[in-house]
């Protein structure tokens, strides 16, 4: 069974602590969701997990394996989706999911599953500089259906969604799971998931400090 964890991890923004001795753990066909004030560390975890960052001290592993040792593999398995939409903007929806989709071994088949998973068929062949915020919240997320991924990393995915879309999206997380894969959340919103384990990273600001002081 597949296992994403970190241990002590340590993030450093700017000059000071965000949070430091980290510890997470999810397993194949789990939720962890991260909650907190914001400010709390939620995203910059999400980035760390994701690559984007790097700890100042501490590890994330794959099955035990030091994530740092094969980063491409990592990229490999995961999606990431944050708070700007990468849907390019000359592209029509179909195209950008067909690209998203190629670029994982996929190709028309899982490019229209994705646009039937989130509702957005009607809008296959709009270009994405006509798409409203929701919509282009709703393509963007559509990259998890696009593009299969067993690592879901998602930063306040429901922003701009309306009920619709958002049970969409709660929809494709349970399939997700069931399926064996793993979603690692970041929201101030309700969303419906099947026993997540839970993430307060307000435990964790007690640890703010000048990074002069460590």
């Amino acid at each position: 069974m597949d296992r994403f964890s970190g241990s002590g991890l340590l993030c450093i923004g700017g000059e000071r602590v965000v949070f430091t001795g980290l510890d997470f753990s999810v397993a194949a066909g789990g939720a962890l969701i991260l909650v907190g004030p914001n400010g709390s560390g939620k995203s910059s975890l999400l980035r760390l997990m994701a690559g984007l960052l790097q700890p100042a001290a501490g590890d994330l592993a794959w099955n035990g394996a030091a994530v740092r040792e094969d980063r491409d593999a990592h990229n490999a398995r995961l999606h990431y989706i944050g708070h700007q939409d990468a849907v390019k903007p000359v592209l029509s929806v179909a195209e950008n999911l067909s690209f998203w989709a190629k670029l994982r071994g996929g190709g028309d088949r899982t490019a229209q599953t994705a646009l039937e998973t989130f509702g957005i068929g009607h809008l296959a062949s709009v270009p994405g500089r006509f798409l409203s915020a929701g919509q282009k919240r709703r393509v963007n997320l559509a990259r998890l259906a696009a593009a299969p991924a067993p690592l879901w990393l998602l930063d306040e995915p429901t922003t701009a969604l309306d009920k619709r879309a958002i049970a969409a999206l709660e929809a494709a997380i349970d399939a997700h799971r069931r399926g064996g894969g793993m979603v690692v959340m970041a929201t101030h919103a309700e969303i419906a998931a099947d026993s997540p384990d839970v993430l307060d990273l307000a435990v964790f600001e007690a640890s703010y400090e000048p990074v002069e002081a460590l």
